[in-house]
């Protein structure tokens, strides 16, 4: 079977011995075994890609420079294949089908992450709180939660994030007036897809999210697994280490923390004076020294 053939069908036969994902081809897979060995590193985010053109594409995000522009909205993208993934958006194309509930993605990486739901399977864990993920890229976001690091910056107010797509809903949101995306059924306007579809469902009272042990449904995936840890004790609670309050959603913990713990840091490290608010953030402190 060529190579071609091959990456058409399920026949995954090369595996990573470090996160264990696998590949199609040989080379698929010394490509992907360059993010672990981290031979093209940013460094401004320490984010490893696969080669250096990925490392290229990926400085963009930092330097700013997008010179692929959509001719529908004039939103802007750092490479080519961006583009045509975001042009699905207006077109409605969504060629990437799962074969398990026919739900329809315009991404094959959202495809593939999606059958996760159907597998169960979350490959990538954080070693500060256990916490796991579907996507590789999901974990190297998380883990900047415990270290604080924000290295995207907003060059119109200086504000910073922890990732790229954060910063750029930042500046639709504040530093832009372009509504591209219009509702079908009222002519409202957004400024995000995401913001657009979550509208449309008050229209339609879709109800995507649907509860694994009732007949409950939900507009918001938030909604969900709140529901779920209300009523069927599933998920985790997210406790505050300093008052043992106990919240749903992380945001909510981070918020209660600025509010009403912002100067108590009772946990001290044994072998230097730094004090933590977190044992999370104590316990990454002993890790990196």
């Amino acid at each position: 079977m060529s190579q071609t053939a091959r990456r058409h069908t399920e026949d995954n036969l090369y595996s990573c011995t470090q996160c264990e994902k696998r590949f199609s081809s040989k080379s698929s897979l010394c490509q992907h075994m360059n993010i672990h060995r981290g031979k093209y590193k940013c460094t401004e985010c320490g984010k490893c890609c696969g080669s250096s053109r990925d490392l290229a594409r990926h400085r963009r995000s930092h330097s700013g420079e997008k010179p692929f522009e959509c001719t529908v909205c004039s939103k802007r993208f750092t490479h080519t294949g961006s583009l045509v993934r975001h042009s699905r958006i207006h077109s409605g194309e969504k060629p990437y089908k799962c074969h398990v509930c026919d739900k329809p993605f315009s991404q094959s990486g959202d495809l593939n992450s999606h059958m996760r739901v159907h597998t169960g399977e979350k490959p990538y864990k954080c070693h500060v709180c256990d916490r796991v993920f579907t996507r590789l890229t999901h974990l190297n976001t998380h883990m900047r939660v415990h270290t604080g690091g924000k290295p995207y910056m907003c060059s119109l107010c200086n504000k910073c994030f922890r990732d790229s797509s954060n910063l750029q809903n930042h500046k639709r949101r504040l530093h832009s007036n372009i509504r591209p995306y219009h509702c079908p059924y009222c002519g409202k306007l957004f400024k995000t897809n995401i913001e657009l579809k979550r509208h449309v469902r008050i229209h339609t009272d879709a109800k995507p999210y649907l509860c694994r042990h009732c007949s409950d449904c939900f507009r918001r995936l938030d909604q969900l697994k709140a529901h779920l840890l209300k009523s069927h004790n599933e998920g985790t609670w997210f406790t505050c280490d300093i008052c043992q309050q106990q919240f749903i959603r992380r945001g909510d913990l981070k918020l209660h923390s600025l509010r009403r713990h912002e100067d108590v840091k009772p946990y001290v490290c044994s072998e230097c004076p730094k004090r933590f608010c977190t044992s999370a953030e104590l316990r990454l402190h002993h890790l990196v020294h």
